[in-house]
């Protein structure tokens, strides 16, 4: 059971990163020559990341609740290292790639410290987390994801939320609100720019209006489950 969840993880993690990588194109619109994937779980984002953009990609994670999978991630290179304190030289990347990793570290300032650190002047980063405005998540995602495990998911934050433990401090993988994440990357990066409209309107492009309906409104701070900043390296 564990081996085809994870499979099935694998398979949702790759549609998301597949929405990304043409995110990442549309709009930094530049070749990439060395990119750091921070939170790379298995590697197979890494992976994907390396071959749609002819990279040279290092994927770096802590490795307590899974195993690199260096096969299916070629030619990505994976190394086990703390985000906290990364032992690339400075200016070593000219992008920095973080999927949902950062709600899991300890001091996660400290984490994109170092990643602006290894990232070279010009450089860019994108950096995304679960949002911790949002009011229920998963219910409605037009992704193949059973409905128990949506359900599950809902109520298992709703709870979180109920006995005020709605932090990653205490677990809840909460994520951070879009100005929280967009003023770390601030101080981080030196600029900030919320592209979780680009992810979503091109991961559910068979739903653009449900998606436009949503920005029109003025709802998505507390109906997108995730947000995504990018931006380039000013400091």
């Amino acid at each position: 059971m564990n081996n085809v969840n994870n499979e099935f993880n694998e398979e949702v993690k790759g549609k998301k990163t597949e929405a990304l990588i043409k995110v990442i194109a549309e709009f930094f619109q530049r070749k990439f020559k060395d990119i750091l994937v921070v939170g790379c779980g298995s590697g197979r984002e890494a992976g994907m990341l390396a071959r749609a953009f002819d990279a040279n990609v290092i994927g770096i994670d802590v490795g307590i609740d899974f195993s690199f999978d260096h096969e299916g991630s070629a030619p990505a290179k994976l190394l086990s290292m703390d985000a906290r304190a990364l032992t690339f030289a400075s200016d070593s990347f000219d992008m920095v790639f973080s999927f949902h990793a950062l709600e899991h570290i300890p001091e996660p300032q400290r984490a994109l410290s170092e990643m602006a650190r290894v990232l070279r002047r010009g450089g860019v980063y994108l950096v995304g987390t679960p949002n911790k405005s949002r009011l229920m998540g998963g219910f409605n995602s037009p992704l193949r994801i059973p409905v128990r495990l949506r359900i599950m998911g809902g109520f298992q934050g709703l709870f979180m939320r109920l006995s005020g433990r709605w932090s990653n401090e205490a677990g809840a993988h909460a994520g951070f609100t879009l100005a929280e994440l967009s003023n770390d990357c601030v101080s981080a990066f030196g600029s900030a720019t919320d592209i979780s409209h680009l992810y979503y309107r091109t991961l559910y492009d068979r739903h653009h209006t449900a998606i436009n309906s949503i920005l029109a409104t003025g709802l998505k701070a507390a109906i997108f489950p995730c947000v995504y900043v990018a931006g380039t390296k000013t400091k």
